[in-house]
């Protein structure tokens, strides 16, 4: 469904992504770790057309992202963003609703929200929430309706980025396991990105380590423990010691 490419990006004399090569089957949940300023997140902006790599390709289901139409290019996608960047002049549904309320195919109002509506049930959210604003709802509340949102108009690929930042444990294994249920549920292709361990076991069925914008591993998510490879062990250690640098 994904297909990364030697793909190169650079800002300045910074090379961010150094010759990424990556695949994501249809189907699959994909979790990509590594450090801060690993390119992990530039990775996932140039998949989603947000930033023009310089080198390389990408294929979305063997179709190169560069030919696509915009429009139909991010109709293909459902996007959780970090701490779930909820509109805050909207209401809940209004925000769950959002893509369905845009363009020429848009939905009416009444429809827009028993779509958002039903949506929110499948996230753990009664109806009575959906005319609520963002600032009424707490943390792990505000992050089921951004997941509602990614989900909203049932796209083939969905993007989780640090999905459960700023959650306690309890909340983050719960967004974890709703995550989970419903990529399997929808059949749907996902890419998180996440520091988070308990994350990756709860979600991943492939994880892919990147490091100097550079994939140092991947492999499946049972081969994480009883991989030797130096970059991911240090990673999963928590250790100074090792190839990767501790910035100091």
């Amino acid at each position: 469904m994904i297909k990364v490419e030697n793909l190169h990006k650079k800002f300045a004399d910074n090379y961010v992504l150094n010759g990424v090569d990556m695949q994501i089957n249809k189907g699959q949940s994909m979790v990509i770790i590594g450090g801060s300023g690993t390119g992990k997140s530039v990775l996932l902006k140039c998949i989603l057309g947000l930033e023009k790599h310089d080198q390389g390709k990408i294929f979305i289901n063997g179709e190169d992202t560069l030919k696509f139409d915009n429009n139909k290019f991010l109709s293909n996608f459902g996007m959780l963003f970090q701490n779930a960047a909820l509109f805050d002049s909207l209401c809940v549904w209004k925000n769950v609703a959002f893509r369905l309320l845009q363009g020429p195919n848009k939905m009416s109002e009444k429809q827009a929200k028993e779509v958002a509506v039903e949506k929110l049930r499948r996230v753990g959210l009664t109806p009575e929430v959906s005319d609520k604003f963002p600032a009424e709802l707490s943390g792990g509340m505000q992050k089921r309706v951004g997941l509602a949102r990614a989900i909203a108009s049932n796209p083939e690929i969905i993007f989780f980025d640090e999905p459960t930042t700023g959650l306690d444990p309890i909340m983050s294994g719960v967004i974890n396991e709703l995550i989970r249920e419903i990529v399997v549920e929808m059949g749907a292709t996902a890419m998180t990105i996440t520091h988070d361990m308990s994350s990756v076991r709860a979600i991943a069925d492939k994880v892919t380590m990147l490091h100097d914008g550079q994939v140092q591993w991947s492999g499946d998510v049972n081969d994480l423990e009883s991989s030797q490879n130096p970059y991911l062990s240090q990673f999963l250690d928590g250790s100074a010691k090792g190839p990767i640098e501790a910035v100091r």
